[in-house]
């Protein structure tokens, strides 16, 4: 088989299942709020310590990418899913919080080593277009998420729902080892890890200009998309939606982020900059986000689900375009690092955006003002892009 086409089916159904993990906590939100007798913000707490756990993962894992190989490194990052997932399932405070923190180490882990491995078997300049179809794996697994998430909760309960997730983790690590010894070939072993990878990786990610806007970027549209994953569900059952049907909404809504993501990153291989590209989605999110918010009970369902799809189409389908843009601004072997860099960036906004929402939300009992709140960030971005419309590619 293509080899290309091997990488890219591999990394693809890795990064469906770690999604689908990561995003169940928030489709079955209701379920586990009520079992568990907990506050709604709560959920903005649980994201936050995955995403405060994902930085620090993304920061360091550059090294053990080198040493271990990329195949190896996603294996691990399944089990970690599968590990978290399975933990969550016993319900306590403790284990919850243990959840969120082997979830979001292993979840960061995914994306860089797949960069990593893409990037060494993928021409250039179709790399958006590469990158946008590996990462429709993404609303992929959110989208079996919002189908089959609540109605398994409801068929049998929650925690029978995350166990399941957790068994598919597991059972796709063991598949994804014959893979190894045709991808894990640039390993070297002698590498070894340090805590000044932290810095080296830091540095030259703000130090360079390019990857220093791709790092702002990623963590305002990271940010939208970590609120919106959290909250749509929750937010939706406030106004009138069964969590069914909310979770069948948020999943029609989710599937337009698949093909989104593959005309996004044609787009940008072909016809637009993608620096554009990324200005344009930035925009939208933003407007979407807002919009989104100041919906309201007796809202026809048309009208949400097509402010949904549009948030979707924007805040879940930048991926391609910005990995692409952030290995080729990327030093030669260091592509799983510096792309674990920038992403660290996305994390502080996956941590510090759902956070802001579930204050906001307790403050003002409001879901309309996170909405907007969250959705300022990506506008300045937009702006900001727009106006250096004459610089280089990548900066």
């Amino acid at each position: 088989m293509n080899p290309l086409l091997l990488a890219l089916g591999a990394m693809f159904l890795q990064q469906t299942f770690v999604a689908l993990g990561r995003a169940l906590p928030a489709v079955i939100a209701p379920a586990i709020i009520t079992d568990l007798r907990i506050d709604p913000a709560w959920i903005g707490i649980y994201f936050g310590l995955t995403a405060a756990a994902s930085l620090v993962a993304q920061l360091g894992c550059g090294s053990f990418i080198v040493r271990h190989g990329a195949l190896r490194m996603t294996q691990i990052s399944l089990v970690m899913m599968a590990a978290g997932t399975a933990l969550a399932a016993l319900g306590t405070p403790l284990m919850l919080v243990l959840s969120a923190i082997i979830c979001g180490c292993g979840g960061a882990v995914s994306t860089p080593a797949s960069s990593h491995l893409l990037s060494r078997v993928a021409s250039p300049r179709y790399l958006p277009l590469v990158f946008s179809i590996k990462q429709t794996a993404v609303p992929a697994g959110l989208l079996l998420a919002g189908a089959f998430g609540p109605l398994l909760t409801e068929w049998k309960d929650w925690r029978f729902t995350m166990l399941l997730s957790a068994a598919a983790c597991a059972v796709f690590v063991l598949m994804l080892q014959p893979l190894r010894r045709i991808f894990d070939t640039d390993r070297v072993p002698t590498r070894t890890f340090r805590l000044s990878d932290f810095k080296t990786t830091l540095i030259s990610v703000v130090g360079t200009r390019g990857l220093r806007t791709l790092s702002f970027a990623c963590l305002a549209f990271n940010g939208i998309q970590a609120t919106m994953t959290a909250y749509f569900v929750v937010y939706l059952t406030t106004i009138g939606y069964t969590p069914v049907a909310a979770g069948f909404l948020f999943s029609v809504a989710v599937a337009v982020a698949m093909p989104g993501r593959i005309v996004w990153g044609w787009l940008g291989s072909t016809y637009v900059t993608p620096r554009t590209l990324m200005a344009g989605l930035a925009l939208g999110m933003a407007g979407s986000a807002a919009l989104l918010g100041l919906c309201s009970a007796g809202q026809p369902t048309l009208v949400v689900g097509l402010i949904a799809c549009v948030l979707s189409a924007t805040a879940l389908s930048w991926h391609g375009i910005l990995l692409a843009e952030t290995a080729r601004a990327a030093p030669e072997g260091m592509r799983g690092g510096v792309t674990g860099g920038v992403l660290s960036f996305g994390q502080v906004g996956a941590l510090v955006f759902p956070l802001t929402y579930s204050g906001l939300l307790d403050l003002t009992g409001s879901y309309a003002i996170g909405f907007i709140v969250c959705g300022i960030p990506a506008l300045l971005v937009g702006i900001r892009l727009l106006r250096r419309q004459g610089g280089t590619p990548d900066a």
